[in-house]
């Protein structure tokens, strides 16, 4: 399937990027080429370590994801509302998704569409920081209902590859009146239903291309993942209390176009 040293390489790069607001779509397209690691394959080892990506969120705020089971009387998102909140929050893109899923494979997922998804979330992002806003969600507790669903309607963005999930509900928390900081905490947490669905939905898809012999590589890409993404996210809630969203928007546009040259 691979060696050793593609599943770390892949695993820092999906960990890394995953949760930022800079596509992790763009970033494994030019990291597979370069690597010479790209067709089905490749493709069903990316939605694997994904999940790693994906357990390193639960993990780092597992406080949150345990106050959804155990309701906290002194905190508003737990419990039933909180898990109200995530279901608004998916409904939009999960039934969009689940329709568009074969087109999206079909037309949308190629360096082209990708790196054009690049360039205009780059723009998207200059623009919304640009943007004057009243910020009157300071934290999740603060969060509505209208919110969640507001956000889960920006998120309908991220079915472009290459736009970047996070970067779509980080602009959407963002222009709702939500501070930066908590929309990017939102758009962590809010990721890991609709992710886990969208990541089992593929996995199942392409299962059968699965070897006995791929099982060890595909745990070490999968263990790497979570290692960096649990780093990337917690680096990245820091940046955000001293930085603004744009030196991703120009690293954005730096990448769109090696997306094209790579491919």
């Amino acid at each position: 399937m691979v060696d050793y040293s593609i599943a770390v390489v892949m695993g820092i790069v999906e960990g890394l990027t995953e949760f930022l607001p800079v596509s992790s779509t763009g970033h494994l397209i030019i990291t597979g080429h370069l690597l010479g690691f790209t067709g089905p394959k490749a493709e069903m080892f990316e939605v694997v370590i994904q999940l790693g990506a994906i357990l390193a969120v639960v993990a780092l705020y597992r406080e949150r994801f345990l106050g959804l089971v155990r309701p906290e009387a002194d905190r508003r998102f737990s419990g039933t509302y909180g898990i109200a909140l995530l279901v608004l929050t998916c409904i939009p893109a999960s039934i969009l998704g689940f329709f568009t899923h074969d087109l999206i494979k079909e037309y949308l997922f190629n360096p082209t569409t990708v790196a054009w998804a690049l360039g205009v979330g780059a723009l998207a992002i200059l623009l919304v920081e640009s943007l004057p806003r009243k910020r009157l969600f300071a934290g999740l507790d603060d969060i509505t209902p209208w919110w969640a669903f507001g956000v889960g309607l920006f998120q309908c963005l991220s079915l472009w590859p290459g736009f970047s999930r996070s970067a779509a509900t980080i602009m959407g928390g963002m222009i709702l009146g939500g501070r930066r900081k908590l929309a990017a905490e939102y758009s962590f947490i809010a990721a890991v239903p609709i992710m886990i669905a969208a990541t089992c939905f593929d996995l199942l898809q392409s299962w059968s291309l699965l070897e006995a012999k791929d099982f060890l590589i595909l745990s070490v890409g999968f263990v790497v993942s979570f290692i960096s993404a649990f780093a990337a996210v917690k680096g990245f809630i820091r940046l955000l209390s001293r930085i603004t969203l744009r030196p991703f928007a120009i690293y954005r546009l730096i990448i769109a176009p090696l997306v094209l040259l790579f491919h």
